[in-house]
């Protein structure tokens, strides 16, 4: 049977009903303030028990941010080599991860700290976009005065990269792992400015902290990095990914993720092969901290 052709004014009426949605949803989102704040992030709080890791406070704008550190299965005899410090993905809790962010390490000695974001977990404050990067720069300081001279490795998953590459532009780190990394303003104004009318995409886009925009931060990073996507990811589409993966200045090494998804992860297999070579490349490829003006 041929399709039945929707007359005009049905359709008039569809485009106002979509019209008055788009601005119900505008008026409600921008008259409480900080769209950006309250569409791109998403607080969670932390569980009650906390496996194989420990808890500091760092002190952080008048309150404490919570970190929960865990060490490699090579460094719980020994002192660690090297630190890494993770930046979790929207959603994701540090007291969740900690512990398998250091077991990835395998033999390598390494101890992992990961923190949780202003008004995540237990750490004080609100969520906003633009205490992400100060916060990250304040646990790194307070990780370098137990490192030393030894490397502090940095990473990031989803928006977790966007603070790890800041973090990456403003001190001296020995290389990066970053996946599903998103170019946060071209992806609010290219994938979902079209549905709203540009009408939320422009103020979502503009409240995005030009310290996360990883397009123009990455090219300013020269250390090592590790990049980690999954060709099915449909929330940080590939091509979408590939614009900070061109725009990073330091040496690069990709692993594609075959059939995954944004949350997915690597195989155990792949964990230890691929992945761990990668791991062995990033630590014999550290280079110190440069930074283009």
């Amino acid at each position: 049977m041929d399709d039945v052709p929707v007359k005009p004014h049905r359709r008039l009426k569809r485009l106002k009903r979509f019209a008055a949605a788009v601005g119900v949803v505008y008026v409600g989102v921008v008259s409480c303030g900080r769209p950006a704040d309250r569409l791109l992030l998403i607080p969670q709080k932390s569980a009650e028990h906390v496996y194989g890791a420990t808890t500091r406070t760092v002190p952080f704008d008048g309150g404490t941010l919570e970190v929960f550190v865990a060490r490699s299965p090579g460094a719980k005899d020994a002192d660690p080599a090297a630190f890494m410090l993770e930046f979790t993905g929207n959603g994701t809790r540090a007291d969740d991860i900690a512990a398998w962010v250091a077991d990835r390490w395998g033999d390598r000695p390494v101890e992992a700290w990961v923190m949780n974001y202003p008004g995540y977990g237990q750490s004080t404050g609100e969520a906003r976009l633009k205490v992400l990067g100060p916060a990250g720069l304040t646990v790194f300081d307070e990780l370098k005065k137990i490192a030393g001279d030894r490397p502090i490795f940095l990473a990031g998953n989803s928006m977790g990269t966007t603070v790890a590459i800041h973090v990456a532009t403003q001190r001296p780190v020995a290389g990066l792992i970053l996946q599903s990394p998103p170019p946060l303003r071209q992806i609010v104004l290219r994938d979902h400015g079209w549905w709203n009318l540009w009408l939320l995409a422009v103020p979502v886009a503009l409240g995005v902290p030009s310290t996360l925009d990883s397009v123009t931060q990455a090219a300013r990073i020269h250390a090592p990095a590790v990049f980690i996507t999954g060709d099915k990811d449909t929330l940080v589409r590939p091509e979408m990914q590939q614009r900070v993966i061109d725009a990073y200045a330091g040496p690069k090494r990709r692993i594609i993720l075959v059939n995954k998804g944004h949350n997915d992860s690597l195989d155990k297999r792949d964990e230890l092969q691929e992945f761990g070579g990668a791991l062995d490349w990033l630590m014999s490829n550290a280079t110190p901290f440069t930074s283009q003006p």
